[in-house]
């Protein structure tokens, strides 16, 4: 299993396990069949004949075109770095700074996106041949991005090299944690420190994945420096014990950012 190292912004190396080639492959065709059925479906929905077809061209770029084509960035950004595919096995998209990929990166990886299946427009289609073929020459170009896979060092599509991003694993001891956010439910809620919402988002990204792999191998003294940092940063004096001060920090974002 490939691990890659991420530095952070606290000077914390987090390890995560590069996402199989398999998986990708796997969760690309479920993403590509969904599209598929979803054109299909639109079109004979939509049309009942050649004609009609030829007469509608703009509606058909409009309905099913162009959710073809800005699926995977609304999806992956709704779903913080995941796909349906890419959630069904078990993988996510990162940042190299061990976050959640920023809206450019997302932006990045999408507009890349022509070089592998050329945004779908082919699929308005009518006749079943014509269909098969798209799909036949869409495959022709995944040929390259397979081969880029395969020879980058850390298994990163052209895509992922220009927005600083890598799919990794998130079913394993080394995982991320779906999302940073917790259910805060007391409703006596104590808020212990306010500056935490100086941090940013990908600071709180950090420490999250920093305090889950401690748990996971328990090992804390990446919370000791991290939280060393935080507390120099945010002029923060505590007698909690680095492990729970960070655990805190994030209960108090979480409840502080769910009442803005």
């Amino acid at each position: 299993m490939s691990i890659i190292q991420i530095a952070t912004p606290f000077n914390i190396d987090l390890e995560f396990e590069i996402a199989e080639f398999h998986k990708r492959l796997f969760a690309y065709a479920i993403d590509f069949t969904i599209l598929i059925i979803y054109a299909v479906i639109l079109k004979y929905f939509l049309f009942e004949n050649v004609s009609d077809l030829e007469d509608n061209m703009g509606l058909a770029m409009l309905v099913i075109s162009l959710p073809t084509l800005l699926y995977p960035l609304i999806v992956e950004i709704l779903m913080k770095g995941q796909s349906i595919g890419k959630k069904i096995l078990g993988i996510r998209i990162i940042s190299l700074t061990g976050g959640e990929p920023e809206l450019g990166q997302y932006l990045m990886r999408w507009v890349t996106r022509f070089w592998e299946w050329p945004f779908l427009f082919g699929y308005i289609v009518y006749h079943f041949v014509p269909l098969l073929t798209f799909i036949f020459v869409t495959g022709i170009f995944g040929v390259s991005v397979v081969i880029i896979i395969a020879v980058s060092k850390n298994s990163q599509r052209l895509g992922d090299m220009g927005a600083g991003t890598v799919v990794v694993n998130t079913k394993s001891d080394l995982s991320i944690h779906d999302t940073v956010f917790m259910q805060v439910t007391k409703q006596d809620y104590k808020v212990m420190f306010p500056g935490v919402m100086r941090l940013s988002d990908r600071d709180i990204n950090t420490i999250k994945n920093v305090v889950t792999q401690a748990q996971r191998k328990g090992n804390f003294d990446m919370c000791n420096r991290v939280a060393m940092r935080v507390k120099d940063v945010l002029q923060i004096n505590t007698d909690l014990y680095p492990a729970d001060f960070l655990e805190k920090l994030l209960e108090d974002y979480n409840y502080l950012a769910t009442r803005e």
